[in-house]
Formats: structure tokens, C-alpha cells, sequence
């Protein structure tokens, strides 16, 4: 509960200093305030009966820990690699980054909840600042439109989640998400009721993290989103998405695990296969990553399939994995800075800048799963967890993984190879801040020796 204390202050503290119209002030006091965060988060991990470690829905137990500090460590990248955009293109620097930060607030609710209502409150903390900073440039229209489509589908997703979160409560008489376990432990017989609010809860969780066939705004939030923004919605939004979505099916609704299993196995391997098979069409590096998301979106499921007792710590593994490589991506696109995010506009980038085009490399390599890179130890622990419990999952995952290979490569190639004489963009524009570089200098060192994280594992 400190940490949530800290980083509320964190994030009026960076709004009202934006009056003083100093960005490197507000940069400065937003990370210190992070850093801050993460520290109580830490303290709290070695101190768990500290007093205000938990207050009435919301508990900093290890799992809310693990995901909340990666979060942080996500949030404070982005607004490092976006920052020069945030000062030249969106105009407001600390109006974003506190919005940025109040999202984060969202997110970490979202994973240390305890009764539905707190679980709404962090869900509409997350949406409601990105539902603004989708539409932040003002002068590109993409942006309005992402903006406008994002909201009428999360308003559409909350009104769901809402209409199930009554029904639940109807059948259970209570919000609590372990008096809802243990009601389900103890019914002789079970309503109705409770699997139609099971239904609507999981539809409206679906629409959030983009799973097939819930996925079509996707694309175009990404594609019309600033990076930045795009970037934080693939790593920290995903991140508290999917870490409520584990806890709350795995605690609230672990008796009805035989209901949800089936439809959550057919939506798995849909959304691999969406994902996949419309990433290869795609010329638009945007549209990539999104489609490529929806894709590890499907990945991501098969630790809710096949529930394991590593389920949760493989689900924030791979999230972690899949971050950084994304965060380096949208790094990478903004240095291109090409105005219709072409992936042909990355050609000549692995000659013109050679770090850059390295990362750029290691993380499309990292999303493919290669090894040694730290993305093949995250779906190695999900494949390697769950094929034992439903080998034909794994036996379509990995074929997905052959298919994504493809695109990536692709990627890869354009990159590597020679500017060609119609290329709009020479190679001198492609140029880079000191803090971007900073970012693409972290993200590289957790792909190439992420892995080690497995002793801890």
C-alpha cells in the first residue's frame, strides 16, 4: 500500500510541476519517484507483515510484487526512450508522463486487487489515461482515430465486465474474490448465474488484452497511437492485464476451471494463428507489432490452459521477455522517425547505425524465440510446462512459431540490408538521444542474458 501511496504522489507531483515548464524536472522527480516506488516494493517483499503492506482490496503479496516492479521498470523506459518526442511532437511533457504514471497506478492495482471492485477501480485507472494519449497528436488524424476507436471499445469491454461482475455477485453474494473461491468450494449445486457473469467477465478480458476474435481494434491503436503510448500499451497495459486475469481465474474461479478451460483453448489457438497469418501481410512496422502481439497474446493463454503450480511465474516471465523486446522495437521506430512507419524505411538501418540496427536485430530474434535469447526461455518454460497436460497445443504453438519466424526474418533482412537509391531516408537521420540509447543499452543486455533469471526461476 506504500508503494501505491508513493507513486499517487508521483504522479500529481509530475502534473504540477509541469507549470514550471522545466522537461528535465519533471523527468528527473517522475523516475525518482518510480525509483522510489520500486524500493517500498522492495522493502515490502522482504517485509511482508509491514502495516501497510495490504488495506482491505488491495495486498502487495509476491505475485503483485513481481508483476508491479516490472511495470515500473517498463514505464520508466518509455518515458526515457519517448521523452524528446513527448518535448518536440505532443507538446505538455509532464501532462503525459503523469498520465503515463497515473496508468501505472492502474496497472499495479490491477495485480494486487482483492475483490472485484478494486479490480474495476485499477482497470478504468489503466484505460482512462491511455484513452487521452492515444489521441495525442493532435495534428495526425490516425492518432484522433486510434484515440476515439480505443474508447468506444473499452467503454464496450467495461460495460461487459460490469454486467458480469453483477451477475457474479448475484450468484455469490460477494466481490471477494477468495469468499468467491470458497463459495464455489462449497456449493452443492452452482447457478446459472455464476457462468454467465464467468462469460461476460472473460469476454471483457479478452477485449483488454486483444485475443481473437475481440483483437480488431488493436491494430489501429497501435498503428494510430504515438510510439510511446503504443509501446507502453504492448508492455505495461498487457503486463496488468493479463496479471488480474491469472489471479482472478486462478483463485476466483479455479472450481470452474473445466468451463472455461474448453473456450479458452479454441480462443488460444485462434489467436495465434489471427495473429500470425495477418502479421505476414503486414508492410506497416506498427501493424506488425500489433498483429505480432495479438500473437504472443495466444502464447501468453496457454499458461491459463494448462494451470500448473510455475503458471503465474511463467505468464510474468515471458511478459518480461516479451517487453523489453517490444519497448526496443518502439525505441527503434521512433529513432527511424519514418512518417508512414514503413518496415522498407528500416532499410539500411543495421549500416548506418550499427547498435541500432544490432538491437533492433536481437529483439525481432528475441520475439521469434531463437535462443539464446531471452524470448526463447519464456516460451520454452510455457511449452516445456504444458505439454505434458496438452501436447497438441504445444504442437500448434510451436507451429505458430515457425510462422512468426518468417515475418521476423523478413524484418531482419530489410534491415540488414543496403539503403537502396529510392529510399527516402538517408542515413543520416537516423539519430539518437543519449537516453535512447540508455534504453536500447538495457533492453539488449536482458535479451542476450535474460536467461539467468531461470536460476532464480
Amino acid at each position: 500500500m506504500l508503494a501505491l501511496i508513493i507513486l499517487f504522489l508521483t504522479a500529481l507531483v509530475t502534473l504540477f510541476v509541469g507549470f514550471a515548464k522545466k522537461p528535465l524536472l519533471t523527468l528527473s522527480l517522475s523516475v525518482l519517484g518510480l525509483l522510489g516506488t520500486a524500493a517500498a516494493l522492495i522493502c515490502q517483499w522482504y517485509h511482508p507483515s509491514d502495516f501497510l503492506s495490504s488495506y482491505e482490496g488491495v495486498n502487495m503479496d509476491g505475485f503483485a510484487i513481481l508483476f508491479s516492479l516490472v511495470a515500473i521498470i517498463f514505464t520508466i523506459l518509455i518515458i526515457f526512450s519517448g521523452f524528446e518526442q513527448f518535448k518536440s511532437r505532443l507538446d505538455h511533457t509532464a501532462d503525459y508522463i503523469g498520465l503515463l504514471i497515473f496508468s501505472l497506478f492502474g496497472a499495479i492495482v490491477m495485480v494486487s486487487f482483492q475483490d472485484m471492485f478494486m479490480f474495476f477501480l485499477g482497470l478504468e485507472i489503466l484505460s482512462i489515461p491511455i484513452y487521452v494519449m492515444a489521441g495525442a497528436r493532435k495534428d495526425d488524424p490516425l492518432s484522433s482515430e486510434s484515440s476515439l476507436k480505443y474508447f468506444i471499445t473499452g467503454a464496450f469491454a467495461t460495460g461487459i465486465l460490469l454486467f458480469g461482475i453483477a451477475w457474479l455477485y448475484g450468484a455469490t453474494g460477494t466481490f471477494k474474490i477468495y469468499e468467491i473461491q470458497q463459495f464455489f468450494m462449497e456449493a452443492e449445486q452452482i447457478s446459472s448465474l455464476a457462468y454467465v457473469g464467468l462469460l461476460f467477465i472473460l469476454s471483457a478480458f479478452l477485449f483488454k488484452i486483444g485475443a481473437a476474435p475481440f483483437h480488431f481494434w488493436s491494430p489501429d491503436v497501435y498503428d494510430g497511437a504515438p510510439a510511446p503510448v503504443t509501446g507502453f500499451m504492448a508492455a505495461v497495459v498487457k503486463l496488468g492485464a493479463f496479471g488480474a486475469f491469472i489471479k482472478l481465474f486462478t483463485i476466483a474461479f479455479s472450481e470452474l476451471y473445466d468451463f472455461w478451460m474448453p473456450a479458452l483453448t479454441f480462443l488460444a489457438i485462434l489467436t495465434m494463428f489471427v495473429g500470425n497469418l495477418s502479421a505476414i501481410r503486414q508492410v506497416r512496422f506498427k501493424r506488425l507489432l500489433a498483429y505480432s502481439s495479438i500473437a504472443h497474446v495466444g502464447y501468453s493463454l496457454i499458461t491459463m490452459v494448462v494451470l500448473t503450480n510455475n503458471s503465474a511465474l511463467n505468464l510474468w516471465y515471458y511478459l518480461f521477455s516479451y517487453g523489453f523486446a517490444t519497448i526496443a522495437l518502439i525505441t527503434v521506430q521512433m529513432i527511424v522517425n519514418d512518417r508512414e512507419d514503413r518496415i522498407e524505411a528500416f532499410k539500411g538501418l543495421g549500416r548506418a547505425n550499427p547498435f541500432v540496427g544490432f538491437v533492433a536485430v536481437v529483439a525481432l530474434l528475441a520475439l521469434a524465440g531463437v535462443p539464446p535469447l531471452m524470448g526463447f526461455f519464456g516460451k520454452f518454460l510455457i511449452f516445456a510446462d504444458a505439454i505434458s497436460q496438452n501436447p497438441a497445443l504445444i504442437a500448434v504453438a510451436l507451429l505458430n512459431s515457425g510462422i512468426g519466424i518468417f515475418y521476423y526474418l523478413r524484418t531482419v533482412i530489410v534491415i540488414l540490408q543496403k539503403p537502396g537509391v529510392d529510399n527516402e531516408i538517408e542515413q543520416s537521420e537516423f539519430k539518437t538521444t543519449p537516453l535512447q540509447l540508455i534504453v536500447l543499452g538495457i533492453c539488449v543486455l536482458a535479451m542476450l542474458f535474460g536467461g539467468g533469471l531461470l536460476m532464480v526461476h
